[in-house]
């Protein structure tokens, strides 16, 4: 109980106003509240920002940066690989620090972690490590990982994203359910305060191994609706706000006085997961003209050009592994009606969606469902709070689900994920498959253990095609991040993108006078 004494104390230090002016940081993401704040088990956009600032890897990209060409040491300060690529050896360093009084990070931690990642009863993330074979303390600060087949960039894995992010394991272990609400890192900044629907507080952590941030406090507020988020912008009340997602947005707000807004990579791409297992969504002529109601064009133009990307295929452009070979379904109202004709539906369907109540999320299904109904398609939309969203969807409640996602950008993480029958939503194995699409196993499978590059493309171009043909899914758009800030706030890096999807708050970051 001391520990979380402690760091209740840092929370009321801070909110005394113990720190000096120019050294608090208010950010309003635009949702209603936290959902689960244990970095293993977190899946949404706002969770995974917020943890960004508090979780360390074995490994990260590069701040401000999101392409795995920018991987460098975090807590390992080296790593070798033998040639088969099958044994992996990471040297740690020797002062990295748990948050509160857990601590230090040693081998033990980061095999308790990895395997936390590992295991479906603990981790969102389990999937993503089927193909270690074990995680062992070779040492008080060595950590081997051996494979039963190679993967695609094993580093991606280890950086602090998903099941990346290094957990202490004392803390886990005495908070139990606590630390959902109480997560325990070693990043720069800790855990102070949660107030539901309003905020979570983080304090700087006075022994972060990079050294203590010039930042002091972090409030990060949840303000859901975007005009209310921007008047707090506009007046000052916060510093550093999620913008949405469209093109209006960031041109109106870059001519506020004192502004700097960034549009960062990756994309979350929007696909629409048709769920096949469900009338009359499991009838392929039904799931075609679902694709061919859809105005790519259009919805680009809706979102704005310069912040949207068409999405063409089940893995985003940019990723490795992607193609754009795979069937399409062009824009044909009259090609829609003509196959729910066929289909048997004459006088059209209609369909349930549950949705999340996020603004630029919403935004995107609102449109979707007016050119839906346009072909005869009704779709009924029941909105919930975000963390309800994503608990009713993995329970496979919802015909369509539309899901924004940004992943490390590897063909085989989309691929596996939302695609493989092994991630079925439902399932002892779930991931994120809400469609049940299974045409693609084999190749998805082949590619994760081929060692020819070559092949191994090959094989995720055969999946990506096969997923489009039996219209498994709908991808739409990719939809860039868009943040904006006060630009007193130097960030201490310039920011071209970031995994986590918010930009990098790092000890580096400060005011300037």
């Amino acid at each position: 109980m001391n520990r979380l004494i402690g760091l209740a104390c840092a929370g009321m230090l801070a909110a005394s106003g113990a720190f000096a002016a120019g050294t608090t940081l208010n950010v309003g993401m635009g949702s209603a509240d936290a959902g689960k704040l244990d970095p293993h088990v977190a899946t949404s956009t706002p969770d995974k920002g917020l943890l960004h600032w508090m979780f360390n890897g074995l490994v990260r990209i590069k701040p401000g940066e999101a392409s795995p060409e920018f991987i460098e040491p975090d807590i390992a300060e080296s790593w070798t690989a033998s040639e088969d690529g099958l044994t992996w050896v990471f040297t740690l360093r020797q002062d990295v620090d748990c948050h509160g009084d857990y601590g230090g990070i040693d081998a033990a931690d980061v095999v308790y972690s990895l395997n936390r990642s590992a295991n479906p009863e603990q981790s969102s993330f389990a999937k993503d490590f089927e193909a270690f074979e074990s995680v062992e303390a070779t040492g008080e600060y060595e950590v081997t990982i051996k494979l039963k087949n190679p993967v695609p960039s094993l580093l991606g894995m280890l950086v602090p994203y998903h099941g990346g992010n290094i957990v202490c394991q004392d803390a886990v272990e005495a908070l139990g359910e606590e630390y959902q609400r109480t997560p325990i890192g070693t990043g720069p900044f800790m855990f102070a305060e949660y107030q539901p629907q309003q905020y979570v507080k983080l304090v700087a952590n006075p022994e972060y191994y990079r050294g203590e941030p010039k930042i002091k406090e972090i409030f990060y507020r949840y303000i859901p609706s975007d005009a209310s988020r921007d008047l707090a912008f506009q007046s000052g009340e916060i510093d550093m706000i999620y913008g949405k997602q469209d093109q209006t947005w960031s041109e109106r707000i870059s001519k506020l006085p004192g502004t700097k807004v960034t549009v960062m990579k990756p994309g979350e791409m929007s696909v629409l997961h048709l769920n096949m297992t469900m009338p009359p969504l499991d009838d392929v002529r039904v799931r075609k003209a679902f694709a061919h109601a859809i105005n790519r064009d259009a919805m680009v133009q809706f979102k704005g050009p310069d912040v949207t990307l068409a999405a063409i295929s089940p893995v985003p452009e940019g990723n490795m592994g992607y193609t754009d070979q795979v069937p399409t379904y062009e824009y044909s109202i009259d090609k829609a009606k003509a196959l729910l004709a066929e289909a048997g539906y004459p006088d059209g369907v209609t369909i349930k969606a549950i949705h999340t109540t996020l603004p630029g999320m919403l935004s995107t299904m609102e449109a979707v469902q007016s050119m839906l109904r346009d072909a005869g398609i009704n779709m009924e939309i029941e909105t919930v709070e975000h963390a309800t969203f994503h608990e009713q969807i993995r329970k496979d409640m919802s015909q369509v689900v539309h899901y924004a996602a940004a992943r490390f950008p590897v063909a085989d993480v989309y691929l596996s994920q939302f695609f493989h029958s092994d991630a079925t939503v439902n399932t002892p194995t779930a991931v994120a498959n809400f469609s049940h699409c299974a045409v693609a196993d084999d190749d998805i499978a082949g590619a994760r253990v081929a060692t020819d590059p070559v092949k191994q493309a090959e094989m995720w171009a055969s999946a990506q095609a096969k997923i489009m043909e039996e219209v498994c899914a709908v991808p739409v758009v990719q939809s860039l991040q868009l943040w904006a800030w006060n630009d007193r706030l130097d960030l201490g890096a310039e920011v071209n993108g970031s995994l986590n999807l918010s930009p990098p708050v790092t000890e580096k970051a400060f005011f300037k006078d």
